[in-house]
């Protein structure tokens, strides 16, 4: 189930009955990036060219071969590998995820990304822009086409930072949504229990986890960051 705001908040409940938050990315930050980006790709085109220029039509041909996927995969390939962010995006903490705020998969940024071509009608981007505008979630003919979002990362990582260093689990079996308060709030509140204490209450679960002590803490540690959304 997903919950919008008049701001910029942006809710996900997850099929955990988990909450999910981030805040969405307005049309002027996603220019800046889009800026800084096309900048990048026209200096790398640039050398690209004077390496190539003395090849005649060869090296024509090979330069609009290289532009080609520079224009249309440089997106692609850093959303998918680099955590939904181009260079543009990093340097202004946003990243593109999908509209349940999972990772955005190769399919998803093809499609946001070839749809750009859409977006610049008529001149400029234009439709792009007046679309962003339009709707509350600042999506782009590409983004409504895909079902993808462009956020600021950087809520996301301090988030992920306030959880344990440990590994995520899947939950043994499936659980109730008073057993995944207590996973996701033992995660949690990691830093106000003592080792003791976190000892003692994660081998409370021992008869089903099969782990006693610090393998315990850990175990049930990872199985609620899982259901806190982190699935690495």
């Amino acid at each position: 189930m997903i919950q919008e705001k008049l701001d910029t908040g942006y809710l996900v409940e997850t099929p955990e009955a988990i909450e999910l938050s981030a805040r969405l990315a307005g049309p002027v930050p996603r220019v800046l990036a889009y800026a800084m980006d096309f900048a990048i790709r026209t200096i790398v085109l640039l050398v690209i060219g004077l390496a190539f220029a003395f090849l005649g039509n060869t090296g024509i041909a090979v330069i609009l071969l290289i532009s080609f996927f520079i224009e249309w995969l440089y997106p692609v390939v850093f959303e998918v590998l680099r955590n939904g962010q181009t260079p543009g995006k990093k340097a202004l903490g946003l990243a593109v995820v999908n509209d349940d705020l999972t990772p955005v998969t190769w399919s998803t940024s093809l499609v946001r990304n070839l749809l750009r071509a859409a977006d610049f009608l008529p001149v400029g981007y234009a439709f792009g822009l007046v679309c962003m505008i339009s709707n509350s979630r600042f999506q782009r003919l590409g983004d409504l086409a895909a079902g993808s979002l462009v956020i600021y990362r950087q809520a996301a990582d301090r988030r992920a930072a306030d959880l344990p260093d440990v590994p995520s689990q899947t939950p043994p079996l499936i659980l109730d949504l008073e057993d995944q308060v207590a996973f996701t709030g033992f995660a949690q509140r990691h830093k106000q229990l003592s080792e003791s204490r976190k000892e003692e209450l994660a081998t409370i679960l021992e008869p089903l986890t099969q782990k006693s002590g610090g393998a315990a803490v850990r175990y049930v540690q990872g199985v609620g960051a899982w259901l806190l959304g982190r699935r690495q």
